[in-house]
């Protein structure tokens, strides 16, 4: 029996002011939703992060049993056996999210926006859930960012990565070192990998700052954001 087509992912979307030439992802953290992740920043920018010619767009992930809850149903983008950096991965799990997001990719590509300015980011598990949609299966996009987010140490990312060829999307990453639950190391570890296997990437830290967004974090995100996507010139036609 072939699998049945993921349902389409429910999405809180934020228009462009102008023309729309680019495309933003932005992916939640375990147990929120779009609309969570989109209300968040709203509330630390006073208002929604929002640009002239980028759809910003928060999907929600489907409720699943997440297994560091005992099995309790919970808005995650993939199951974890427990969240370390030195377990195995749930790759079932994540391959299955990875085609019902590159369902909602190939909808902004059919809209007539090229891949080469689709950028997608999350925050925790959000930011981990981009790292493997874009360095594994969609090279080609503008950038990646990870906020607070890691990769497991022997993560099928690093494996595709020792085997590839191809230019890959910058990587944009932001860890707080008072991170209680997502640790600092995790997340700079991940960067020094993934910059070893030939990944471009920044890391900003932010002394003091929790599992959590701030608003210099967000700001200095607005801007990678502009710089990887910036407005198009007009064609002359």
């Amino acid at each position: 029996l072939g699998m049945a087509a993921p349902a389409a992912l429910q999405r809180s979307v934020v228009s462009p002011a102008g023309r729309h030439t680019a495309s933003l992802i932005f992916l939640h953290g375990s147990g929120d939703t779009g609309q969570g992740a989109r209300a968040w920043i709203k509330q630390i920018l006073n208002q929604d992060m929002a640009f002239q010619h980028i759809k910003v767009i928060y999907p929600t992930a489907p409720a699943r049993p997440y297994t560091p809850m005992k099995g309790a149903f919970s808005n995650v983008w993939f199951d974890r056996y427990k969240i370390c950096n030195d377990c195995p991965e749930h790759i079932e799990s994540i391959d299955s999210m990875c085609r019902g997001l590159t369902d909602l990719i190939n909808d902004e590509v059919k809209n007539g926006i090229a891949k080469s300015r689709i950028l997608i980011g999350g925050f925790s598990m959000g930011g981990g859930m981009a790292m493997h949609l874009a360095f594994r299966f969609h090279q080609d996009l503008a950038g990646v960012f990870a906020l607070s987010s890691f990769l497991n140490k022997d993560s099928a990312v690093y494996q595709a990565l020792k085997r590839n060829e191809s230019a890959l999307p910058e990587l944009f990453q932001c860890h707080g070192t008072a991170d209680d639950l997502v640790l600092y190391s995790w997340g700079e570890e991940t960067n020094k990998m993934l910059k070893s296997l030939g990944v471009s990437t920044s890391l900003h830290t932010f002394p003091n700052l929790n599992h959590e967004l701030n608003r210099t974090e967000i700001e200095k995100l607005k801007s990678w954001i502009v710089k990887k996507l910036p407005v198009e010139a007009p064609k002359a036609n």
